[in-house]
């Protein structure tokens, strides 16, 4: 297995809350039997911890450091750029309602939502990235399913579909190849917020200029009363900024430890 998918795979099982803090609380649990203070400092820490990331308010303690690199586009504002370039996320697979095809998850349909207005915007080109198609052919890649849906339902033509990737930094890899060679050096890149520090570093990396564009900023507004108790929408924004902060950080010790 390609290492990256490895540790994205440990990460989305073990590493994040909730299940790295119930870990925490059953081991702290269990540690009380030979060392009953430190068990209970352990379990109750984790307790704690769990309890304030299932809150909205305190999902966003987590999602401040990720905004800070997800500055809003101005509209109209191509910075330069000679491409648009969208990131896939997710998808729904067999959806009945579109008679047993696979369609973009919410993640993904509001990426596609943005780089089709981008598009109509600025008339430039776009490119769709994501693979994970099916050996048996039964899924296509998410890139034929994204260009398919701006297509089809938001009148969006679509220049190039990248569809062999399956990392973010694969994405970018792959992408960086079909863009220079047709001469495009500068992107608008768009993903979501949260995603955008980890795929713009990426994507610079491969010597593009990435001007980042992007969508679905979870953590704006002012907060509310209810956004301090705890629910299933803030434990789901702790995990995905959490996994987006793991990610960033295996990113740059692959960057520390690769050679010169």
């Amino acid at each position: 297995m390609n290492i990256d998918l490895l540790v994205s795979a440990l990460t989305h099982v073990i590493l994040l809350p909730p299940v790295c803090l119930v870990l925490g609380i059953a081991a702290g649990m269990l540690l009380r039997r030979w060392k009953p203070r430190a068990g209970r400092m352990l379990a109750v820490a984790s307790a704690s911890i769990l309890l304030v990331l299932s809150t909205v308010a305190g999902a966003r303690m987590l999602m401040w450091p990720l905004l800070e690199h997800a500055p809003v586009l101005a509209t109209g504002d191509t910075g330069g750029a000679g491409a648009i370039v969208v990131l896939a996320a997710g998808r729904i697979e067999h959806a009945p309602e579109y008679g047993g095809r696979d369609v973009p998850d919410l993640t993904t349909l509001a990426r596609l939502r943005y780089g089709a207005h981008l598009q109509h915007l600025t008339g430039l080109p776009l490119l769709v990235t994501g693979g994970n198609a099916s050996p048996d052919g039964v899924h296509e890649a998410k890139a034929q399913t994204m260009a398919r849906v701006l297509r089809d339902d938001f009148r969006t033509p679509v220049a190039w579909v990248e569809a062999a990737s399956e990392t973010t930094a694969q994405n970018a890899s792959r992408s960086a190849r079909i863009l220079k060679d047709n001469k495009v050096g500068r992107i608008l890149l768009v993903t979501d917020a949260l995603h955008m520090a980890r795929a713009a570093r990426v994507f610079a990396a491969t010597g593009l200029e990435v001007v980042p564009a992007p969508t679905m900023f979870h953590g704006a507004g002012k907060l509310a009363a209810l956004d301090f108790i705890p629910s299933a929408a803030g434990l789901h924004m702790s995990w995905y900024a959490s996994y987006e902060l793991a990610g960033l950080a295996w990113y740059r010790l692959r960057e520390l430890t690769r050679p010169d």
